[in-house]
């Protein structure tokens, strides 16, 4: 029991702080901004092989929309405008075996 009055009256560290040589600054820094340049090498490309039609970086960046929209439409249009259905050619028999167990099959006309 005498333990525990002696834990009760608690510990004094104040003295320890004071030798201590922790500095805090008042002031937060801040993190190293990073610089993205201000054309990017598309755009670049996009103004120096144009020819001189493309005079700055806003008419660059309509160029390279432009460029994108068209692919798309063009992407699509291959993607859906398959051909349809196309008929396979005469005598085509897919992957059946040229055995001759198959050549002639039965057709609904042989089960009546």
């Amino acid at each position: 029991m005498n333990q525990d009055e002696n834990n009760k009256e608690g510990i004094d560290s104040s003295s320890a702080l004071k030798h201590s040589r922790v500095e805090f600054q008042d002031e937060l820094q801040r993190p190293a901004q990073t610089f993205y340049p201000r054309n990017l090498k598309v755009v670049r490309w996009v103004m120096k092989y144009s020819g001189g039609l493309i005079k700055d970086e806003k008419q660059a960046g309509y160029v390279l929309i432009g460029f994108v929209a068209l692919a798309i439409i063009v992407s699509l249009f291959l993607l859906f405008s398959g051909g349809g259905l196309s008929k396979p050619p005469v005598g085509y028999r897919g992957n059946v075996p040229d055995l001759p167990e198959y050549r002639n099959p039965p057709t609904p006309r042989d089960f009546r």
